[in-house]
Parts: C-alpha cells; structure tokens; sequence
C-alpha cells in the first residue's frame, strides 16, 4: 500500500478546529470526493454533512478531552449517528485508565457502540499520554467493548500525536480483529507510509493534500 489512490482510500480528511465554518467543512468535503479518500471527519456540530456518494462521514464523540460521562458520550454518539454519521471516534477517559478502572473503561467503550448502532466506532486512547501498559490494556477494553477500531490520538494532546512505536503496539495487541487508526501529527508521505507499515489500517489526516502529493501514482 504505497501509491497515492491507496493510501487516499485510508484516509480520514479531517477539520476539527473549534472555529471551522460550514463554508470551510463545505471544501472539505470537495476536496475529499476530488482526493479520492475514504471518509471526511467533523465535528458533530457540524452534522448532518451533505456529502457525494462513495464518501463516508466521520465524526467525534467526547472530544478532545474524554473527560465526559459515558452517558454524555454515549447521547452524543447517537445524536451523531442519527444526524448522519456513518463511523464515530470517542476519546476515552484517561483519568479512569490512569486510575487503572479498566472495567469503567469498557463499560463506558461498550455504552457507545450500543448508542452507534451500525456505525462503525472508533476509540482513541490517547497513546502519547499513555504507558505500554496502559495503551495495551486500553486495546483489550475496545475489543472487549465491541469498538472496531482502536485510534491513537486527537491530535490535541500535548503529549503528542500518534508514534511508530504506539502503532506497532496496538496492532500487535489487536491483530487482525480490529483496524488501527494513526492520527496526530502525520503531515508528510513518509509519515503516513510509516504509520501504514506499522500497522496502521486507517490515517486521521488534516494534511492529505501535502502527504498525496509526495506519493507517485
């Protein structure tokens, strides 16, 4: 998976800035269905987000904190979800995995994929902020939850984004049950590439066109 059509079919195009505008998610959208990627990710507010066929639309849930109620989370996902959104990406709480209550994390995980219905869920982890323990057992409580996805970062966190290192983990922890998605801070072709040989089966990106035009078609 190295040419610019494959790598675009992974990736999340993302605008999540507080201040994005309708007419700035708008482009987005454009920009995406011209780009050939996978999904395009906004905010909930930004939902229901009119987009062309063969485009999904991604949203957030509990961003970018995590530091909501799972109830507050799990109302917001389904908002999400009934406004539109075909995948969500809710944070964990990181106090709680910092706590070691593994089991409020999977619980808190398993009342969002109830409210997500079909859609596909996504659960960051905030790996940069995490130890390897933590970030393995932040895997076992997603797949134990019925999460499909396990996703680095926010790109919102001042530990950083997402790391070769946390990418490798994750997989290796998840296998082949669950995607994994790198996001933070990829903003080159030979960032991405490495997040894809890593392991990673999704790319969050706000970067898409710069990392696109360094692949060769």
């Amino acid at each position: 998976m190295t040419t610019r059509a494959e790598i675009a079919a992974i990736i999340d195009h993302t605008l999540l800035k507080p201040e994005a505008t309708s007419h700035q998610v708008a482009q987005l959208v454009a920009q995406g269905a011209e780009l050939g990627v996978f999904s395009v990710c906004v905010s909930p507010s930004m939902l229901p987000c009119a987009v062309p066929g063969g485009l999904a639309v991604a949203t957030v849930c509990g961003f970018p904190s995590g530091a909501h109620s799972a109830a507050v989370k799990a109302a917001e996902a389904a908002g999400a979800v009934a406004a539109g959104a075909d995948e969500v990406d809710m944070v964990v709480n990181l106090g709680l995995v910092k706590d070691g209550r593994l089991e409020a994390v999977e619980a808190e995980i398993r009342a969002v994929a109830q409210a997500c219905g079909p859609a596909l869920l996504k659960v960051i982890i905030e790996s940069a902020a995490l130890s390897d323990e933590e970030i393995v057992a932040c895997c076992h409580a997603a797949e134990a939850a019925g999460a499909g996805y396990v996703k680095t970062s926010t790109g919102f966190h001042p530990a950083g984004g997402a790391s070769v290192h946390a990418v490798s983990l994750m997989r290796a922890t998840v296998g082949d049950r669950l995607g994994v998605k790198a996001s933070g801070g990829i903003r080159s072709a030979s960032d991405a590439l490495a997040m894809v040989d890593a392991g990673a089966s999704r790319l969050g990106v706000s970067a898409t066109v710069a990392i696109l035009e360094g692949l060769e078609d």
